[in-house]
């Protein structure tokens, strides 16, 4: 037991911890630096769309506003099953955009080999309808291209919200998530890509299952697999919101770790030496997979160990674990940051366990 206890341990603290000090490593003493060229080569920007009435006015000006040659962008929405007013308003703006109009909903990845089918752009900008895009997002990500070993590049997602603990504790998961990204780029390639904001060369591009919750993971994977780097600029920003309504971000958590127990079906070349970030991709998306687990065994194997060290374990656990449960039973508490560190530490891993009981089950996963 207190052998387990103490594997539990290292593989939690080397997930969070231990990995991102590793690369900060090596990035420190064998950084590969990035060639940036400021040109303006063709771009399509692929958007897939089920629903978006109350975001499609305000993301398509702010497309309109973007501070790129406009004779050298393509703009392509993909329709997947809309019932709502998202095509009419999409007519409306045909002058700067080609849509398609799929009447039954294939998903998200259906829809983008569908734009792809017809993006003629040297580089192909993949955004979502809900973000907004800075002016100077495109030729941010563009320029990255100037160097001939990268493939893809992700922007960074800037997330604005309340000022309370529970936002600001989330908010500071996010700056860990992407700090390690910036030390991946720095030291290789990233492990995927921001959803909202991403670029790849069409040429390295290779449709995706249709069934894929993440493209913004298996895309640049297969850029990788090719040999190219994928690399993240954080001068290339899209904005979103903190969700603030209750369960909204538990619920969008559950849905990104679903899919990443998903591409372990749907490409199990990520788990061979197929894939030349092995290491990086264990570390970065498996490992926290089954933290959930190890928590679990932390402090049923502390409590059963004979010792002071494994008695203050165990108490501490408890602890982390009834501040937690606290905060969430009630809300109020969560303006004190420890209550709010703790409940939201929780409920990420929670989501994990969420995840992986989809996985096992089939639930809102389709396998094919």
């Amino acid at each position: 037991m207190k052998m387990l206890f103490w594997l539990c341990i290292v593989l939690v603290v080397y997930a969070y911890l231990g990995y991102p000090l590793f690369l900060w490593f090596i990035s420190r003493y064998r950084g590969r630096p990035l060639l940036r060229n400021l040109v303006a080569p063709t771009v399509s920007i692929l958007m897939s769309v089920r629903n978006e009435e109350q975001t499609l006015p305000a993301k398509l000006d702010n497309l309109r506003r973007l501070d790129y040659p406009r004779n050298s962008v393509q703009i392509i929405v993909v329709s997947d099953g809309s019932s709502d007013s998202t095509v009419r308003i999409l007519r409306e703006h045909d002058d700067m955009l080609h849509l398609i109009v799929l009447e039954a909903a294939r998903g998200k990845a259906a829809a983008l080999n569908e734009a792809f089918r017809w993006a003629t752009g040297e580089i192909l900008v993949f955004t979502d309808a809900r973000q907004m895009i800075d002016s100077n997002a495109i030729s941010e990500l563009t320029a990255c291209f100037g160097d001939p070993e990268v493939g893809g590049v992700s922007g960074e997602l800037m997330l604005e919200g309340d000022s309370d603990s529970t936002s600001n504790a989330i908010g500071t998961y996010w700056k860990i998530e992407k700090l390690v990204r910036r030390l991946e780029s720095e030291s290789g390639s990233v492990i995927g890509a921001t959803g909202a904001l991403y670029a790849i060369r069409r040429s390295l591009y290779k449709e995706i299952p249709s069934a894929t919750i993440l493209d913004d993971v298996v895309i640049p994977m297969n850029i990788v697999r090719q040999g190219n780097r994928v690399i993240f600029q954080a001068s290339a920003i899209a904005r979103d919101r903190l969700f603030t309504e209750k369960g909204k971000e538990f619920s969008r958590k559950v849905r990104t770790m679903t899919g990443n127990f998903q591409l372990l079906w749907l490409q199990p070349w990520l788990l061979t030496p197929a894939n030349p970030v092995l290491w990086r991709y264990a570390s970065h998306k498996l490992l926290r997979l089954f933290c959930p687990w190890l928590l679990i065994l932390m402090p049923i194997a502390s409590g059963m160990s004979v010792g002071p060290i494994y008695r203050v374990a165990f108490a501490m656990q408890v602890a982390l674990y009834s501040v937690a449960v606290f905060g969430t039973l009630f809300p109020f508490a969560r303006r004190f940051r420890l209550v709010a560190v703790a409940s939201t530490f929780v409920m990420l891993n929670a989501a994990a366990a969420l995840a992986f009981y989809n996985f096992i089950t089939g639930k809102n996963v389709v396998w094919r």
